[in-house]
C-alpha cells in the first residue's frame, strides 16, 4: 500500500507539474494568442497521461484521479478506505505538482486563481468531460486493457478542446489548480461546484457502463470457461 500511495502521489505531481508548467509556457510563447496557447498546454497534458500511466499502473492503477477512484471504489475493485487513503495522496501529489511547476517558472509557490470557470454550460462541460473519461476507462478495462493509457491520454486531448471547461475532469487537478493564478488556474470559489460535478458525472458514468458493459462481461467469462474447457 505504501508504494501504491507513492505512486498515486508522484504520478498526481508530475500530472500537475505538466498542466500548470505547460500553461505557464504556452502563454508566454503564444503571444496573446489563447488557441496557440491552449494547444501548448493540451499536447503536454495527453502525452504525460500516456507515460505516467504506463509507468504507475502496474503499481497503483494509475488513478491519479479521486473520480476514477470513486468510481473502482463503486465497482468494489478497491476498498473504500484504500480508496481514500488514494484521494489524500492525489490531492496532496497535485499541490506538490503545482509548487514545482511555480518553483520552476519562478512564480509565487501558492498564488491562488482568480480566473472564473462558473455558470451552466461549465458545469456541463465537466459532467461531459468526467462521463468520458470515466467510460473511456471502464470500456476500455473489458476490451483492450492495454490500450487504457493511450485511450485516456487521446480522450483527455480531445476533450480539452470539445468541452466548455477544458476538461479538468478530476477533483484533484481542480484543487490544485486554484492555487495557481496562470493560464490553468480556476477561481477557488468555482471549485466546490466543479468538484461536485465531477464526482456526480462519475457515479453515473460508473452506472450507466456497469449496465452497458453486462452482457459483454457475461459473455466473456462464458468464452474463458469454454476455452478452458
Amino acid at each position: 500500500m505504501t508504494r501504491r500511495l507513492f505512486a498515486e502521489f508522484v504520478g498526481t505531481l508530475f500530472l500537475l507539474a505538466t498542466v500548470v508548467g505547460s500553461g505557464i509556457m504556452a502563454e508566454r510563447l503564444a503571444d496573446g494568442n489563447i488557441a496557440i496557447a491552449l494547444l501548448g498546454n493540451t499536447i503536454p497534458t495527453g502525452a504525460i497521461l500516456v507515460v505516467l500511466i504506463l509507468c504507475f499502473g502496474p503499481i497503483s492503477g494509475a488513478h491519479f484521479n479521486p473520480a476514477v477512484s470513486l468510481s473502482f471504489a463503486l465497482r468494489r475493485e478497491i476498498a473504500r478506505a484504500e480508496a481514500s487513503l488514494y484521494v489524500m495522496a492525489q490531492v496532496a501529489g497535485g499541490i506538490a505538482g503545482v509548487v514545482i511547476a511555480h518553483l520552476m517558472f519562478d512564480n509565487p509557490l501558492i498564488d491562488p486563481s482568480i480566473k472564473e470557470r462558473a455558470g451552466l454550460g461549465q458545469w456541463v462541460g465537466e459532467f461531459v468531460a468526467t462521463f468520458g473519461l470515466v467510460g473511456t476507462i471502464l470500456c476500455c478495462l473489458k476490451t483492450r486493457r492495454e490500450v487504457i493509457p493511450f485511450a485516456v491520454g487521446l480522450y483527455i486531448t480531445a476533450a480539452y478542446w470539445f468541452t466548455s471547461s477544458t476538461s479538468f475532469a478530476n477533483p484533484a487537478v481542480t484543487i490544485a489548480r486554484a492555487l495557481s493564478d496562470t493560464f490553468a488556474g480556476i477561481n477557488p470559489e468555482n471549485v466546490a461546484a466543479f468538484v461536485a460535478v465531477q464526482l456526480v458525472a462519475a457515479i453515473a458514468a460508473t452506472l450507466f457502463f456497469g449496465w452497458l458493459l453486462r452482457d459483454t462481461e457475461e459473455e466473456t467469462a462464458v468464452e474463458l470457461t469454454q476455452s478452458n474447457d
